[in-house]
């Protein structure tokens, strides 16, 4: 009896161990680089190129680090965020009607061409974007360097996923509402648009925090799509305060403070709609 009364007693230790170790490891991974920034950010200049987890050895908090990032630039910062927000609100605005009917699409119909569409947009969650070709077509019409032609680029990345995510959720759906609209009269998109796209509203709110996230966080792609300062993102910003030979640290990790306050506080609010959403699309599927 005593031995089979210690074998739930060890398993029970060996879980507790594995949730320490687990909460350990997430401190680690999350909360030291998140105090890295933070901490740098508040140094002077000479301390913050150290690059150490010290506290400043002046005992002194430089908040102004962040006044100062605020006004560069006659306040690159603030124009940044709001192309930065246009462009991502943009975006997921047109993923969301595009990755919606093309989901539903995908998953009620069955023919030889919606099978190629749906091998291409396969391929699609596999293969890196083609940077040359993609800025000689943006060239040819008119909108490299422009807020429209990010927010196209944007869209043409993020279809793959987003279009996957709304199928496996579709998949779920019964069918009988849909032969029920129809036998009280309902029209193909009157039906889409009143019954079935309502019904989406869990992974339609995954979709529009994690690629509004994404997109904001951005860094490469408006590096080679919409270069120079006329129309700056958030992300590019950090170029203010870096050259070829010296960078202002200090400077540049409250930028990057200040850059992470959007996701961070969207991740606060929305985690249980965002775990809830990919989780149904998962098992639906």
């Amino acid at each position: 009896m005593n031995s089979i009364a210690k074998k739930p007693r060890r398993k029970k230790y060996r879980l507790l161990w594995l949730d320490i170790i687990t909460v350990v490891s997430a401190l680690v991974i999350f909360v030291v680089p998140f105090y890295f920034m933070l901490i740098n950010s508040l140094k002077n200049r000479v301390e913050s190129n150290r690059l150490n987890l010290a506290w400043p050895t002046d005992g002194v908090f430089h908040f102004d680090n962040f006044l100062q990032v605020i006004q560069a630039s006659r306040f690159m910062l603030l124009r940044g965020f709001y192309n930065s927000i246009v462009i991502a609100a943009g975006a997921v605005m047109v993923l969301i009607v595009i990755c919606s009917l093309g989901g539903y699409i995908l998953q009620r119909l069955r023919s030889r061409f919606l099978t190629g569409v749906n091998a291409l947009i396969l391929i699609g969650l596999m293969l890196p974007p083609a940077i040359l070709p993609t800025i000689w077509i943006m060239n040819f019409l008119g909108i490299y360097r422009s807020i429209f032609g990010m927010i196209m680029v944007q869209v043409a990345l993020h279809i793959p996923f987003c279009t996957m995510l709304y199928r496996g959720y579709v998949a779920a759906l019964p069918r009988e509402l849909e032969e029920a609209a129809y036998v009280d009269g309902c029209g193909s998109w009157y039906m889409f648009v009143r019954i079935i796209f309502p019904l989406m509203l869990p992974v339609t709110s995954t979709i529009t925090i994690l690629q509004f996230v994404a997109i904001f966080n951005d860094f490469v792609n408006p590096l080679y799509f919409l270069p120079g300062t006329r129309t700056p993102t958030v992300q590019l910003t950090l170029y203010n305060f870096m050259s070829q030979f010296d960078a202002s640290m200090n400077l540049v990790f409250a930028s990057v403070v200040l850059i992470t306050i959007v996701p961070f506080v969207m991740f606060m609010f929305f985690n249980k709609k965002i775990v809830s959403g990919i989780t149904a699309g998962a098992i639906k599927g």
